[in-house]
């Protein structure tokens, strides 16, 4: 089976400190929570394919013994839509990052592919989003306070595209397509500047995959 190689930099169950190979086709290394998981090779790559076992609106696949408090994260992610997918679906894929205990927390940063060339510009307005469990889902974000954690971004569902989100203490950049400047910027993570776990996240009705993720620690 092809090997989908992940660099992280990361020590078990302790802060990351130093780069470690881990391999996303080991059962062993990721807990799936409300995904299904399969080892593919999609548009050129070796790459993780995740879509949803069940309904929920926060389906995560967790990195085993991996810490994260400040740094960078790259990855590659593909979202389209699955089957199954209803109308309100949009290929949602992304990160989530300083994952809690029994993942009961955390905070994350997704894509809506298909909103990306919509020919709406309010839906190509919500082409990129923040968010934090549980407290602060998308909707009550874009009531209270709207355009503030949702931008523009080109996007097109089921192709590759480059994220790299950069986070330090309470304030997260989002980097798309290898842009010298963030698409998004969020100066105030709402479970401010504590540490927890790192998880690939996928939303309903998606179909995603996953490929060339790196963890680096801030120095």
């Amino acid at each position: 089976m092809t090997k989908v190689v992940v660099l992280l930099a990361a020590v078990a169950q302790v802060c990351l400190a130093a780069p470690r190979v881990i391999a996303l086709d080991k059962a062993a290394e990721i807990e799936l929570r409300g995904l299904k998981s399969a080892n593919v090779e999609y548009r050129g790559r070796a790459a993780l394919k995740l879509s949803q076992a069940g309904a929920q609106d926060n389906a995560l696949a967790i990195l085993k013994g991996v810490t994260f408090k400040d740094g960078t994260i790259e990855v590659e992610v593909s979202g389209g839509l699955a089957p199954e997918a209803g109308a309100a679906a949009r290929g949602f894929v992304g990160v989530a990052f300083r994952v809690g205990p029994d993942a009961k927390q955390f905070e994350y940063i997704y894509l809506r592919p298909t909103n990306g060339r919509a020919d709406d510009q309010v839906r190509r307005n919500h082409s990129v989003q923040y968010a934090s469990h549980p407290d602060y889902p998308w909707p009550r974000l874009r009531k209270e306070e709207p355009e503030k954690y949702e931008t523009y971004v080109d996007l097109e569902p089921n192709v590759w595209t480059k994220m790299r989100i950069v986070i330090s203490g309470t304030k997260a950049r989002l980097y798309v397509h290898g842009s010298a400047q963030p698409v998004l910027v969020v100066n105030d993570l709402k479970l401010g500047a504590g540490e927890g776990g790192v998880a690939l996240w996928v939303g309903p009705g998606t179909e995603a995959h996953f490929a060339n993720l790196t963890i680096t620690p801030a120095e």
